[in-house]
C-alpha cells in the first residue's frame, strides 16, 4: 500500500507556472506507474499526465501537451508535474494517483492509490 500526498497547488495568473509534488510513502513507489488527474466543478476526473515505473514514457493529455510536464524521483519517492502556460481553463483540483496493475491509462479505475487533492486556480 501507498500513501500519496499532493503539494505545490495555488493561485497564479494565465501564462504563469506552477509546480506541483506528490509525495508517496513505501519502499515500493518504483513499482508503480504513477498519474496526474484533475477535476473541475461538474466535470469528470481526467488524466492529464502519466508516466512510467523508471521513466522514459510518458503520456499527455492534448489540453496541456507541451505546456505540463511529468517526471518522477524514485529516490524521493516524488512525483512531479510542471505547469507552464498555464490557462483558466486549468483551473481545477489536481490529483496524483498510483497505478500497480497496469491495465489502463486514462481512466480513475485503472488506478489503485489517490492524494487527497490539491487546488490549482488560474485568473484571466
Amino acid at each position: 500500500q501507498v500513501q500519496l500526498v499532493e503539494s505545490g497547488g495555488g493561485l497564479v495568473q494565465a501564462g504563469g507556472s506552477l509546480r506541483l509534488s506528490c509525495a508517496a510513502s513505501g519502499r515500493t513507489f518504483s513499482t508503480y506507474a504513477m498519474g496526474w488527474f484533475r477535476q473541475a466543478p461538474g466535470k469528470e476526473r481526467e488524466c492529464v499526465a502519466r508516466i512510467s515505473r523508471r521513466s522514459g514514457n510518458e503520456y499527455y493529455a492534448d489540453s496541456v501537451k507541451g505546456r505540463f510536464t511529468i517526471s518522477r524521483d524514485n529516490a524521493q519517492n516524488t512525483v512531479y508535474l510542471q505547469m507552464n502556460s498555464l490557462k483558466p481553463e486549468d483551473t481545477a483540483v489536481y490529483y496524483c494517483a498510483a497505478d500497480s496493475r497496469f491495465t489502463g491509462v486514462l481512466s480513475p479505475s485503472d488506478y489503485d492509490y489517490w492524494g487527497q487533492g490539491t487546488q490549482v486556480t488560474v485568473s484571466s
